[in-house]
C-alpha cells in the first residue's frame, strides 16, 4: 500500500508537519549532533532537522509500517545520515544501543494521528469514512483491534474506557447502545460504530454540539488500541538519563491527558530538594534536572492554523537538560 501512495502524490503534500519552525527552535539543532525522532510518521520534522544544520544524524522510529515506507522515500537524499526502526517509540533504548549511541543531543515526540493514517479509510481511525474497525498503528502486530474491543469488552470497560480516554460525559449511553447493537450482530465497521455513538447522544446535545458525537469515542478506543499514555508514561520515564547536560527534549501532544503527563514528567525534574517540608536542613542533594524554555506551551499561530486545521489541539512543550540526576541513597551502596 505504501509504495501505491508514493506513486500518487508526493508524500509532502500529503503532511504537513506541525508547530515545524517551534520545533526546530526548541531542538535548536547543532552540526554533527546525534537526535532521535521517535515518531517519525511522514517525516517531515526530520526532514527539517538533517536540513537545519551540518551532518546531523537521526534514528528515526515508528511503530506503523506504511508511515516508515513513506518517510524512507522521502529521506532517502539524506542517505546514512537517517536509521530508521520499525518500533514503537517507548523501546527507543533498544535503537540507540544497536546504533551504538549511549546519548542524542536532542529528542522529539509528535504523537499525534499521522495523516496517512486518518485519512486512509481502512485504517479505521476515522469516522469520516467507512472502513473496517482497526485503528491499530502497527497492523502487523499482534495487538488487539478496535473491533475486539468493542465486540468483546464488558460494558464496565468500554464505559470506563470511553469516559477516561475520550472525556466523555455520555460514556454510560455510549457503551450501553454499543453492548445492545453487538448482541444483534458484531459491529465492523467505523461507519456503523460512528452510527451507533450518535444514536446514543440526546437529541439536544446532537443539536449543539460543535463536533461529531463520535469524535471522543473514536479517540478513547485508538488510545486504548494503542496503549498510548503508557507509551508516553514508559518514554518519559526514561528518556533524560539518554540526554547530555545541555541536550534538548521537545514534545508535540494533542489531547489534555498527554499534556497532563507531560506537565507532570517536566514538573518532576524541574524539583529541586525532595526531602519532607518539616526536615530542618536538605539533605537529599537533589538538583534541578532540566530547565523549561518555554513558561506556556507553545501553540500553532493564525496562519498554520489556516492552511493546517489538525495543528488547532496542539500543545509543545520543550526542555533542556541542565544536570544529571543524583542517585538514590540505595544506589550509591
Amino acid at each position: 500500500m505504501a509504495q501505491a501512495l508514493i506513486e500518487e502524490k508526493t508524500i509532502g503534500a500529503r503532511h504537513t508537519p506541525v508547530l515545524l519552525s517551534q520545533t526546530l527552535e526548541a531542538l535548536a539543532p547543532r552540526a554533527r549532533g546525534r537526535y532521535l525522532d521517535g515518531t517519525l510518521g511522514l517525516g517531515g520534522h526530520c526532514e527539517a532537522l538533517l536540513s537545519a544544520a551540518q551532518d546531523i544524524e537521526i534514528c528515526g522510529l515508528d511503530r506503523d509500517s506504511d508511515a516508515l515506507a513513506l518517510a524512507r522515500e522521502r529521506l532517502a537524499p539524506f542517505g546514512q545520515r537517517v536509521r530508521f526502526f520499525h518500533s514503537r517509540y517507548s523501546r527507543f533504548a533498544d535503537a540507540l544501543q544497536e546504533l551504538g549511541w549511549d546519548k542524542v543531543d536532542g529528542a522529539l515526540l509528535d504523537i499525534g494521528v499521522s495523516s496517512l493514517q486518518l485519512d486512509e479509510s481502512e485504517r479505521g481511525f476515522s469516522f469520516l469514512g467507512d472502513g473496517l474497525l482497526d485503528m491499530r498503528m502497527d497492523q502487523r502486530s499482534d495487538d488487539l483491534s478496535a473491533r475486539h474491543w468493542v465486540n468483546r469488552a464488558s460494558f464496565a470497560s468500554l464505559k470506563e474506557c470511553i469516559a477516561a480516554l475520550g472525556e466523555d460525559p455520555q460514556a454510560g449511553r455510549i457503551a450501553r447502545v454499543i453492548v445492545d447493537a453487538r448482541q444483534k450482530k458484531p459491529i465492523t465497521s467505523t461507519a456503523e460504530l460512528a452510527s451507533l455513538v450518535e444514536k446514543a447522544y440526546p437529541p439536544a446535545w446532537r443539536r449543539t454540539s460543535r463536533r461529531h458525537p463520535a469524535t471522543r469515542t473514536f479517540q478513547a478506543l485508538r488510545m486504548a488500541v494503542n496503549d498510548e499514555l503508557g507509551e508516553l508514561r514508559r518514554f518519559l520515564q526514561h528518556i533524560l538519563a539518554y540526554l547530555p547536560v545541555g541536550g534538548r527534549l521537545a514534545v508535540i501532544t494533542f489531547h489534555s491527558l498527554e499534556d497532563r503527563l507531560v506537565k507532570q514528567a517536566i514538573r518532576r525534574w524541574t524539583e529541586g530538594c525532595r526531602c519532607p517540608r518539616h526536615a530542618a536542613a536538605c539533605v537529599c542533594g537533589h538538583q534541578p534536572e532540566v530547565r523549561v524554555l518555554h513558561k506556556k506551551p507553545l501553540q500553532a499561530a493564525a496562519a498554520e492554523l489556516a492552511s493546517n486545521p489538525r495543528a488547532g489541539s496542539a500543545k509543545l512543550r520543550a526542555v533542556e537538560k541542565i544536570a544529571e540526576a543524583m542517585p538514590r541513597a540505595n544506589e550509591t551502596a
